[in-house]
């Protein structure tokens, strides 16, 4: 197994519990847990700009982030998570390997933060994804939601 055939094993296991998070998100809640910190919604959105960004970024040889405001809605937010993430799955599967091994730096604002191999900022990438998912579940209950099982049972649901 290669590199990118490992990182994509790991993509396709963890899209379901991301899903399953992102649809627990109240409509209409602007909850979050100190000034500071983003609303859920904002926090669905960039995991929603990430796997963008690493789609269009590894394909061309460089990721750029640029803040794009989240949609007003939850709804918008999901359909936007449920169409986009199978397009960029498709992406991610058929580029070619070359793209995983060959440098591609991480641009924000201008500046380089990163120039490390494709599959590596892949990784970046997915496992900040989990951190902000988990990052939700915390948020959940507190909206009057529930946390769904993400690795194993939750006090939310039947085994």
């Amino acid at each position: 197994m290669n590199a990118k055939e490992f990182f994509l094993k790991y993509w396709d296991k963890e899209a379901p519990a991301t899903r399953k998070v992102l649809e627990r998100i109240p409509e209409n809640s602007n909850y979050r847990p100190d000034p500071k910190s983003r609303t859920a919604r904002e926090i669905a959105w960039l995991l929603v700009r990430e796997e963008i960004v690493l789609a269009e970024g590894l394909a061309k040889g460089q990721l750029e982030w640029a803040e794009v405001p989240a949609p007003a809605t939850m709804k918008e937010v999901l359909a936007t998570y449920n169409r986009e993430h199978d397009n960029i799955t498709k992406k991610l599967h058929a580029l070619d390997a070359s793209k995983w091994e060959a440098r591609v730096p991480f641009v924000m604002g201008g500046q380089t933060f990163m120039n490390e191999p494709g599959y590596e900022n892949a990784w970046g990438f997915l496992l900040d994804a989990i951190h902000h998912r988990g990052q939700i579940t915390t948020y959940l209950r507190a909206m009057g939601s529930t946390v769904p099982q993400i690795y194993g049972p939750s006090a939310d649901e039947p085994m």
